[in-house]
């Protein structure tokens, strides 16, 4: 079981990472890139993954990840926090933000 409080925590402790208000969400970002999302009840996250870490993420963890769409597009995975794993959200954090940090970040931090 997750709470936001726990995800912000972990998403804050990553390498120049910010939470800036996105519309009515919250928004985890580095640099100004977004990496996760959070509605406002906090009973969801959205994590911004490439497709292969999605797809892995999804057939391994299917109770509590789904796919997220932008419109008709795959844009990443939305975690029902109530049920996750701690240890598979932050993996998929660290990939997120990883994936949207500059290559000069990435070389100088061991996430």
């Amino acid at each position: 079981m997750m709470t936001l409080d726990q995800v912000r925590r972990f998403a804050m402790s990553l390498p120049e990472a910010t939470e800036e208000p996105h519309f009515e969400y919250t928004s985890f970002r580095v640099r100004g890139k977004i990496f996760a999302t959070a509605p406002p009840e906090g009973e969801y996250l959205h994590i911004f993954v490439p497709e292969a870490e999605r797809e892995m993420a999804l057939a391994a963890e299917p109770d509590f990840l789904e796919v997220l769409y932008w419109g008709a597009r795959a844009a990443g995975l939305r975690v029902l926090l109530p049920s996750a794993k701690p240890q598979v959200v932050y993996k998929l954090l660290s990939q997120a933000w990883s994936g949207k940090a500059p290559n000069k970040l990435l070389a100088s931090s061991d996430v």
